[in-house]
């Protein structure tokens, strides 16, 4: 299984940059690039931290597929 994500969408919608972004949440720019590119699973609390920011739930921004499946 493979965390994917929609951040990079939510964070154009918004108009920021990965840099931007850490600092509203207080994380690193490139904690953002890993979780964007999903090299990196993000701990409970950050990505709570990213469904409050966007004010979508934790669901809409990050889903578990299978390896084998199509984008």
């Amino acid at each position: 299984m493979k965390l994917k994500n929609r951040l990079k969408e939510l964070r154009a919608r918004e108009g920021l940059n990965q840099t931007d972004l850490a600092k509203k949440i207080g994380a690193s720019r490139q904690t953002i690039s890993l979780i964007e590119r999903g090299d990196y699973a993000p701990s409970v609390i950050l990505a709570l931290k990213l469904a409050n920011f966007f004010e979508e739930s934790v669901e809409s921004i990050f889903r578990l597929e299978d390896e084998d499946e199509k984008e």
